[in-house]
């Protein structure tokens, strides 16, 4: 991604769940909302995509209202379509419902002028899992910080 700007990162989709794969999707979006995601409104942390009626939907993302906009202006929370072919959107669509997984937004960015969603398929995480990264997150940092005194 030589040309392209990343505006948010969704940390918690990460540390909640185990990422299977993930795909790059389009989002249809308003004038006021790429000028707000531009300027870095937003918010994915609680988003989810879900298939609904043959289309892929995108839900409590929060694109915050421009605030050069007037009666123009979008809604921060509403639905928005997400752009994947038929094929894609039918196996999504399958994995979701015979699989048990969830579609969540890992990262939103520009990719030559157009916003772009890097969607993943995931898995929950059990809170053992949790604890379990999370302590091999602190190991890792004590190896480092002993390097680092040594060194």
């Amino acid at each position: 991604m030589a040309n392209s700007k990343t505006i948010t990162v969704n940390r918690k989709a990460y540390h909640d769940y185990h990422i299977l794969e993930s795909l790059e999707v389009g989002i249809v979006l308003t004038g006021t909302e790429v000028k707000s995601i531009r300027a870095g409104r937003v918010n994915i942390r609680d988003a989810y995509a879900r298939p609904e009626g043959g289309e892929l939907w995108l839900f409590n993302s929060h694109i915050a209202a421009y605030q050069a906009g007037s009666f123009y202006n979008h809604e921060p929370n509403r639905p928005r379509k997400l752009l994947l072919h038929r094929r894609q959107i039918d196996e999504l669509a399958g994995m979701v419902t015979q699989k048990g997984l969830t579609l969540v937004p890992l990262k939103l960015y520009i990719k030559r002028g157009i916003a772009k969603i890097e969607l993943g398929v995931a898995r929950g995480k059990r809170l053992h899992d949790k604890r379990e990264a999370m302590a091999r997150r602190e190991t890792e940092r004590e190896i480092g910080r002993a390097l680092r005194r040594r060194g």
